[in-house]
């Protein structure tokens, strides 16, 4: 399966294993949803993918070919794009000129075509944008490479629900534009909604793999292995939660994944 394919993975973070021999697919044209609590590494894995820190143990391979031990931006140029927490903007600069770090004037068009909202405020400088403004602003400037495989890490991190739903389909719609899609995500159930494949990640290993629409439907799964038999009854509850509660959050806002 083309895309991406990570066989075995290991990562530790000041000499203690934070990822313990991962693996999993994330293909091209699909969106891969990475679910787990707080801690369990799953910014950890996005940057070893990326290669914002190394691999211990295992190996990376993207679209054929093994990249675990390339630096990022070599990983980059392979199509291999990562959009990190904290929604990383140029404040000073307007959109456009964001947009123009990374591709030329004649290029910026169609990734203003994706982000009508963006195309309105162009000129504005993206210090002045909402959050939700500088997300896609973020988001647009990863894709301005026409990367093959996107990694979306907390994209929801401190937005508001309506401007969730908004950005959420923009993944679906790169996917079945051939573009492979892994996303961490804390509105688990939205990401399932759109997505083809689940993974949890519990203490730096994978306890489920499969189908996002069986995952959905396994409430004892996202009680137990995704936020532990303590916090069970919260995650049952959110899972649950009609209409509005779709898109609650399984996990809690808090602070950064490791």
């Amino acid at each position: 399966m083309p895309g991406l394919d990570v066989r075995g993975v290991s990562v530790a973070r000041g000499g203690l294993p934070i990822v313990r021999d991962v693996s999993l697919q994330a293909g091209s044209g699909e969106v891969t949803v990475l679910l787990g609590p707080n801690g369990a590494g799953k910014t950890t894995l996005l940057e070893a993918i990326s290669g914002v820190i190394p691999v211990a143990r295992g190996t990376i391979v993207l679209e054929g070919a093994e990249i675990q031990r390339l630096r990022r931006e070599r990983r980059a140029r392979l199509g291999l794009a990562h959009v990190e927490q904290g929604r990383a903007v140029f404040p000073g600069l307007t959109v456009e000129e964001n947009l123009l770090v990374t591709v030329r004037k004649g290029d910026i068009e169609p990734l203003l075509a994706l982000f009508p909202e963006l195309a309105a405020r162009r000129r504005v400088r993206a210090g002045m944008l909402s959050g939700g403004e500088q997300q896609m602003l973020v988001i647009a400037r990863a894709l301005a490479g026409r990367p093959r495989m996107l990694l979306v890490d907390e994209m929801s991190l401190g937005l508001a629900p309506i401007v969730v739903r908004r950005l959420m389909p923009v993944f679906r719609q790169l996917a079945d534009e051939g573009v492979g899609v892994l996303l961490v995500e804390q509105y688990a159930a939205l990401a399932l909604d759109l997505g083809d494949r689940a993974y949890v990640l519990n203490r730096g290993e994978v306890v489920f793999d499969g189908p996002c629409a069986e995952l959905a439907g396994k409430i004892d799964i996202l009680r137990g292995a995704y936020l532990g038999e303590a916090n069970g009854a919260a995650a049952a509850g959110a899972a649950e939660r009609p209409a509005e509660g779709r898109e609650a959050r399984i996990a809690p806002e808090g602070s950064r994944d490791r």
